[in-house]
């Protein structure tokens, strides 16, 4: 009779009491025992998920992004540009870039950008900020003042570069 009564305790152990919540309302798993509920939206309705592959947005509170401006001692991207094609230089589809200096560009803080097949031309607000993104883009790159000749990504050679290179130290 006690194995009976013993057996007996132990099948009722194994049961699932719904007011039981000693477990916290778990499974082993981790998953919740308790069905899905369907609660109303905060106040003001609930937020929006962003699409996947969206861009998030700024905050309406966050100012718009104001490109610096060049120093007036340096010249214009589209100078320097100019002063190339002058010298017999390549100078392949000119491409004004300004709007790619802020966040949504190359967010690299230059004032001016003009982007040839051959070399890209970047004006910083101040030489310091030239000098920076010089460091950052190593051999690949020539400062003169607060402009930076940038060959990365293109077919350049080592001798084209200094002639580019001369031509912008000439502009002063």
């Amino acid at each position: 009779m006690t194995t009976i009564v013993l057996l007996a305790l132990a099948l009722a152990g194994c049961g699932d009491d719904p007011g039981d919540e000693r477990d916290g309302g778990a499974w082993a798993d981790g998953r919740s025992k308790a069905p899905a509920t369907s609660e109303a939206p905060p106040a003001g309705g609930a937020p929006k998920a962003a699409k996947p592959g969206s861009t998030p947005r700024e905050s309406p509170s966050t100012p718009p992004f104001v490109r610096p401006t060049k120093e007036t001692s340096a010249p214009a991207a589209r100078k320097v540009v100019d002063a190339f094609k002058a010298a017999g230089l390549k100078v392949p589809d000119p491409r004004d870039r300004s709007k790619d200096c802020g966040p949504n560009g190359t967010g690299v803080g230059c004032a001016q950008l003009m982007v040839t097949d051959a070399v890209a031309v970047y004006v910083f607000p101040d030489e310091a900020s030239a000098t920076n993104q010089t460091d950052v883009w190593g051999a690949k790159a020539y400062r003169a003042g607060a402009v930076v000749l940038n060959y990365l990504g293109t077919r350049t050679s080592a001798a084209e570069q200094k002639r580019y290179n001369d031509v912008l130290a000439k502009l002063g």
